[in-house]
């Protein structure tokens, strides 16, 4: 398998699903008695904060890559 660049925004992004996804499966099977409206803008920020992670990374990479390559060009 070829090796890939590691990604901390998508990573986020399935950490904050699965834990909002294990939250309503306590709720379901009677283990846990939470309300929609804790679990939904819980998944909703996580989202957010994994986007501007995401972002973020972006950003550094690109800062990276093009100082790398001004100092090729020299």
């Amino acid at each position: 398998m070829r090796r890939h660049e590691f990604q901390p925004g998508r990573l986020l992004a399935g950490l904050v699903l699965l834990t909002a996804g294990v939250l309503y499966l306590l709720d379901a099977t009677g283990e846990a008695d939470l309300p929609w409206f804790l679990v939904v803008p819980m998944a909703m920020g996580g989202l957010c904060l994994a986007a501007l992670v995401g972002m973020v990374t972006y950003a550094v990479r690109r800062d990276r890559r093009d100082r790398i390559n001004e100092s090729s060009e020299r």
